[in-house]
């Protein structure tokens, strides 16, 4: 079993024990994905540390834009439970990458491709080189504007 998904076990259990209802209905949610990930396509497997992030990614995302979506609607209080449970999961995630540092590593990674001068058809090049680096740590539209503004 991966470290992680350990870590997040071992944290649900904690959370029951202290009653901490909003900690334990997320780490419940959040291991159930990762299960359903496990499951998911032709064979089941168990997932590295590198494919939980990716989960975790997914799953807080989920939760910012439902959280966006509740305030637009004037339901605050659901709002609030979103905003709750994507700070539960931003625990387990790696630290998130400044504008600055996805900046520098868009540019290094234009450099290393060669793509300065090519403009937008280097894009697919360009962010083949630089998801791997920022990912579960930078939000790939973010990282996709930036490579634009870079190219552009």
């Amino acid at each position: 079993m991966s470290a992680l998904k350990d870590r997040l076990r071992t944290d649900l259990t904690a959370s029951i024990k202290s009653r901490d209802e909003v900690r334990s209905s997320t780490l419940r949610m959040v291991l159930t994905a990762i299960t359903n990930a496990e499951v998911a396509g032709k064979e089941a497997r168990e997932l590295t540390d590198e494919d939980i992030i990716g989960v975790l990614s997914s799953e807080a995302k989920k939760r910012r834009e439902a959280a966006t979506a509740f305030a637009d609607g004037g339901r605050t209080e659901m709002a609030a439970k979103e905003r709750a449970e994507s700070e539960v999961i931003a625990d387990y995630l790696p630290a998130a990458l400044s504008e600055e540092e996805v900046a520098g590593i868009v540019t290094a990674a234009i450099e290393q491709v060669g793509a300065a001068g090519e403009g937008m058809k280097a894009m697919g090049k360009v962010m083949g080189l630089v998801t791997p680096q920022v990912k579960g740590r930078a939000d790939g539209g973010a990282v996709a504007a930036e490579v634009r503004r870079q190219l552009g």
